[in-house]
């Protein structure tokens, strides 16, 4: 139950555990958030000696309610299964299996499964072997973990496209989808990869491959600790990761610059000459990480001189992409599991680009499956709703741009440094900001009654503006849009009104002069038709505060590294009006934290 707990941000439909004992498998599952399992634990309590698995579910097929909460079991109480992902072929199983006298209680695409290894199980007894079977059987991502009564100290589990991790302890192992279930107890991990099934036992792990032979497996240790993955004493994991952005931000810049002064990437494992030939870059992500993109893109066009698109990955291979070996293909991603971007990610490797992934967590199957990663170094980010996690990708994606500078000889030594002297200051002035939010936390209580909130930006602040416009929808769950402000007489200010607020992101009068001047205009523009305008500026930038109902100010920092600053109020902003209407602000409904579906 603690490890399902250190799990539910990456689903809280419904919850639900199986523990095998006395020769029986004892099950109980609950519909809505993990406490609705644990009180009817407290009032029937299991009493098992034998293996348990235990699951949190983001529904797909059927309802979040109790029959279909995982884990499913065959007609015969035999074999109980735990599922992420998403069966494609289910339908077509199901109606076999019925026609073989199944009978199905849930709408889950998962039940299917139970019943093909109960089946497998009655045929030859194993259920390592069974497992194998049906995995050959189904379509689509999964991960499958399963018990039977026949061997109830053996856990046997399955991966394709869906994350999955063992945790070796002394004495007891582990499975889980996250470090996190486990890290309690071990920080020493196996990363398992595709299409693998892992048995496991308290005193052994034995990894083979779809037909039995034997895997050599990759061993890794854990750079957190479990203080990492709790509160510590914050109401909200997300005002935590919030507050640890200073110290995030300084990670991932962490033994970047060698002793001569050069950047190095040592994760990078794209050769020099490899990135010399690189004549399109295209970066590919999903919500957050995709602002993060289109940041990246202002940084590395303007120190690289290379094309950048971005795109949205869940669209990129549907779109007949033109890539070739001369195209770097950048996959930014927190959790390196988010389905559409490692489809994207696969697609784009079958056409011979090579790939790039930015991401948070050591040993997922993007980095693993690209041909080079720079990991962000963030720790665990539990709440749903990303913070630290998209200002270590900027600060990510800053480093590969100034590499790429660097070894195409695009950029001298000095200048390089200066723009990393910058970035190594960028932690003291999130510390700022975070300092003086307050007001920015008065202001959100203020608006818990807003219908909208409409965000402008340009250059850089545009994706910003995107960004807090996505916090919002996320967290507050209300209307917000953000749009490119010199679109705003393109259409969009038809929609202000009296009252409306209106968040604008305003560039540097030092850095990007003309477009500020013109950003202000836009201010004026919307405040003389009623709205009331909440501005992030530049402090020191007196130009904008008589055409401000709101101001917010900033530290003065280079143009395009402003994101790393400007972000900070969005996501106060965000939060706090959330909670001023009464959300969960590390759940918010309908969401994971991983997607691991397309």
């Amino acid at each position: 139950m603690d490890g399902l707990a250190r799990l539910e941000y990456r689903g809280y439909d419904s919850a639900g555990v199986a523990v095998l004992g006395d020769g029986a498998l004892h099950t109980e599952k609950r519909a809505g958030k993990l406490a609705n399992l644990r009180e009817a634990l407290e009032k029937r309590p299991i009493n098992g000696d034998g293996a348990g698995i235990g699951h949190t579910r983001w529904a797909t097929h059927g309802a979040p309610n109790d029959v279909n909460a995982h884990p499913h079991v065959d007609d015969e109480r035999r074999v109980a299964v735990v599922h992420n992902g998403i069966i494609e072929n289910f339908a077509t199983l199901r109606l076999e299996l019925e026609e073989k006298g199944c009978k199905f209680v849930s709408d889950t695409d998962t039940e299917v499964t139970a019943h093909l290894l109960a089946l497998e199980v009655a045929e030859h007894g194993d259920l390592a072997a069974a497992m194998r079977s049906v995995c050959k059987r189904l379509e689509g991502a999964f991960t499958l973990v399963a018990t039977s009564v026949a061997d109830p100290g053996l856990v046997v589990a399955a991966r394709r496209n869906s994350p999955l991790v063992v945790g070796l302890g002394e004495g007891e192992n582990f499975l889980a989808s996250d470090v996190a279930a486990f890290i309690a107890h071990t920080r020493e991990a196996v990363e398992l990869g595709q299409d693998q099934v892992v048995e496991l036992r308290a005193d052994s792990v034995t990894v083979t491959d779809y037909d039995g032979a034997p895997v050599e497996v990759n061993e890794y240790h854990v750079d957190w600790d479990v203080s990492a993955a709790e509160k510590g004493g914050f109401d909200y994991f997300m005002l935590k990761e919030i507050v640890e952005q200073p110290r995030a931000v300084a990670d991932t810049l962490l033994g970047r610059v060698s002793a001569d002064g050069r950047l190095s990437l040592d994760e990078m494992r794209l050769s020099p000459a490899d990135l010399r030939s690189v004549e399109k870059i295209v970066i590919i992500a999903c919500g957050t990480s995709f602002h993060a993109g289109l940041i990246a893109k202002y940084a590395i066009e303007h120190w690289c001189r290379v094309p950048c698109e971005v795109e949205v990955a869940s669209e990129f291979r549907y779109r007949d992409p033109i890539l070739d070996q001369q195209t770097l293909v950048i996959a930014i991603s927190q959790s390196g599991e988010s389905m559409d971007t490692l489809m994207a990610v696969r697609y784009a490797r079958e056409q011979r680009a090579r790939v790039l992934a930015i991401c948070n967590v050591n040993g997922s199957t993007i980095p693993r499956e690209s041909d080079g990663v720079l990991y962000t170094h963030a720790g665990p980010e539990v709440g749903v709703a990303a913070t630290k996690t998209f200002l270590t990708q900027l600060a990510a994606c800053y480093l590969v741009g100034l590499y790429l500078a660097q070894v195409r000889g695009l950029k001298f030594g000095d200048e390089i440094n200066t723009v990393i002297a910058q970035l190594a200051a960028m932690p003291e002035q999130v510390e700022r900001v975070l300092g003086t939010v307050e007001p920015v936390r008065e202001l959100a209580r203020s608006l818990a009654g807003a219908d909208t909130v409409l965000f402008l930006g340009r250059h850089v602040g545009y994706p910003v503006a995107l960004e807090g416009a996505l916090k919002l929808k996320e967290l507050a769950y209300m209307h917000a849009e953000a749009f490119a402000a010199g679109e705003l007489k393109h259409g969009p200010i038809a929609l202000i009104e009296d009252g409306l607020p209106v968040v604008i992101v305003v560039p540097s009068p030092k850095g990007r002069s003309v477009l500020h001047d013109k950003v202000v205009s836009n201010i004026q523009e919307v405040r003389a038709r009623g709205a009331r305008t909440i501005v992030i500026a530049e402090e020191g930038d007196e130009s904008v505060r008589p055409y401000s109902d709101v101001l917010i100010e900033i530290p003065a920092v280079p143009t395009l590294l402003q994101p790393i600053v400007s972000t900070i109020p969005m996501q106060v902003f965000a939060c706090e009006l959330a909670l001023a209407k009464g959300n969960d602000v590390d759940r918010p409904r309908n969401l994971a934290k991983s997607v691991t579906v397309e």
